[in-house]
């Protein structure tokens, strides 16, 4: 895989791929069990900053569109520079502007919780392949209800809330939120792993609504 990156490698991203990669090539063998293949990742995916200046993401994959970072504590934050703190801020925010998912691993995390980061990428794709392409009206209807209904809330909901205003139970209810919350459409707020206080409507639950796939009205939430 390295030799073909090479290959078509020039100027700084050759330097970059000529470096030691062995924290690279660590986290690729951590989250391959999930990828299940390396095609479609490029190394050192070269890019220009919002300043002007060229930046590299340790790995790209196309496409889930998202970059990977190994992250060392002592080299990304233990005895780095104010002024290095700033620039690696800007280059997240950079990413972020490209429309890429950002995606950072510590190297603790790889060497002592690698089963942890394969769950959260596995999460990733999850949502990845839930929400690409799909349209509000391609939802079950009481998911689209309580899209709708967070939607118009505009702020946190609980299930009690939610109960009253769809007629369900909370049981029922917490289903619901919990499939959407898979699907990225829902995020949690406040509580802890098992068990959350409050949800709320995420941006990609917002461009559902923006979706074009039907020419019906979608209506309002009574």
């Amino acid at each position: 895989m390295l030799k073909k990156e090479l290959a078509g490698a020039r100027g700084q991203r050759r330097e970059m791929l000529e470096r030691d990669l062995s924290a690279t090539k660590k986290m690729l063998e951590v989250i391959y069990p999930v990828l299940g293949k390396l095609e479609g990742i490029v190394l050192e995916y070269e890019m220009v900053a919002l300043s002007g200046v060229k930046i590299y993401g340790d790995a790209f994959h196309r496409a889930l569109n998202t970059v990977f970072e190994e992250e060392n504590f002592i080299t990304h934050a233990e005895t780095i520079t104010r002024k290095r703190f700033s620039f690696e801020r800007a280059r997240a925010r950079s990413v972020g502007v490209f429309g890429h998912t950002y995606f950072p691993y510590s190297r603790d995390e790889l060497e002592q919780q690698p089963d942890i980061c394969r769950r959260d990428l596995h999460e990733l794709m999850v949502v990845h392949a839930n929400v690409e392409g799909m349209g509000i009206l391609e939802l079950p209807v009481y998911e689209r209800e309580v899209l709708r209904f967070a939607l118009l809330r505009d702020k946190p909901f609980g299930l009690g809330e939610l109960s009253g205003c769809l007629k369900l139970t909370p049981t029922a209810c917490g289903k619901i939120t919990k499939t959407l919350v898979v699907k990225g459409l829902l995020s949690k707020v406040g509580g802890g792993e098992r068990r959350c206080f409050e949800f709320r409507i995420t941006e990609a639950g917002v461009s559902m609504f923006n979706r074009r796939h039907s020419g019906r009205s979608l209506g309002r939430f009574n």
